[in-house]
């Protein structure tokens, strides 16, 4: 029986945990700060599919992932008991202008190829409903990929669920076994000491929780902001993108940047209250794709790293070939994913 030491208790580590515990593997998770201590105890949750056209490794392996999410986020709920907030109820967004429009019916065109039956890109007219975004050509993108969930839920579900698989999340420990290392920003940082250039850097995201209840709709991007609606009766909206800040886990005036921009975009929005404030820093590799594989010169040793915003609906995808590489030495890591495509 394989023997696993996971080093990072975010969505990356908490998943492949998962994945490797079904299979059989004993998995320790070790992580001081516990877990969703990092960029995984947010408050947005978009997964949200990149535009259908000019397909690649990268796009590839996301639309594989978001079509694994809906039963993987299910069996970890009916394992641990615990609520992940996953939901499949696609997403809106404004089209501003004829030529915007003409771009969104090509796309429709493109994802009936690329997503096939799995998936729909559509154009639509505005309704009039409150839950709908202002759209200047009066006309919306409305696509069937996008879902959502809540991810310190998921994450809170991901820990239950290994616990019911005698899999525990500790402070401290021995590594025993292969080790993965999840560990983010962190993790990141001491890469790139190691090496002649930047493998990586944290990205801070500012984002926002309103007393909106908006649960069962589709998710909204306007205003170059994305409006999550979940199924606790709030609404979540972010977020910024800071290369450079001074304080890692607070809020500023960029925040209320956003919640003004979410407000003009969305009228529904407009009167609702403020209940929350998240600041958090996010790991992005140099190649912006998540960094997957055997760490180069560490025998036993693998990474798993760079979520930066899509962290959430990459997981399952990556936990599944992260679980293949440790427990079978089977590689299905795409180019441009792997650890030494950022060295």
């Amino acid at each position: 029986m394989a023997e696993i030491t996971i080093r990072g208790a975010g969505i990356f580590g908490l998943s492949i945990a998962w994945a490797c515990a079904q299979r059989g593997a004993t998995v320790q998770v070790i992580d001081p700060g516990g877990p969703a201590a990092g960029s995984s105890g947010g408050i947005v949750g978009a997964l949200a599919p990149h535009v259908p056209e000019n397909w690649n490794a990268k796009k590839a392996f996301q639309l594989d992932s978001l079509l694994m999410a809906a039963p993987f986020w299910h069996e970890i709920e009916a394992t641990g008991g615990g609520q992940s907030g996953y939901a499949r109820k696609g997403r809106l967004q404004p089209i501003a202008d004829d030529a915007g429009l003409a771009l969104a019916h090509r796309r429709s065109e493109t994802a009936q190829a690329l997503w096939q039956e799995n998936a729909i890109w559509q154009v639509v007219p505005t309704t009039g409903a409150a839950w709908e975004p202002n759209s200047p050509s009066g006309w919306l993108i409305h696509d069937t990929l996008s879902a959502l969930i809540h991810p310190r839920l998921a994450c809170a579900a991901l820990v239950q669920a290994l616990r019911a698989k005698g899999v525990n999340v500790t402070a401290k420990g021995a590594d025993r076994g292969q080790v993965l290392w999840a560990t983010g920003v962190a993790g990141l940082a001491e890469m790139t000491a190691a090496h002649s250039r930047m493998v990586g850097s944290g990205v801070k995201g500012q984002a926002a929780l309103l007393a909106y209840d908006a649960r069962g709709l589709p998710q909204l991007f306007a205003g170059g902001v994305h409006v999550i609606p979940h199924g606790d009766g709030t609404v979540a909206i972010g977020s910024t993108s800071e290369r450079e800040y001074n304080s890692p886990d607070q809020t500023d005036a960029q925040l209320d940047d956003v919640i003004a921009a979410a407000r003009a975009a969305v009228p529904a929005l407009a009167q609702a209250q403020v209940i929350d404030r998240w600041a958090g820093v996010r790991p992005r590799s140099r190649s912006r794709a998540p960094m997957l594989g055997a760490w180069p010169g560490r025998s036993g040793h693998y990474v798993a790293n760079g979520g930066f915003k899509i962290g959430f609906g990459m997981a399952p995808k990556v936990a599944q070939v992260m679980a293949d590489l440790m427990l079978d030495g089977r590689d299905t890591i795409p180019d441009g994913f792997r650890v030494e495509d950022n060295f």
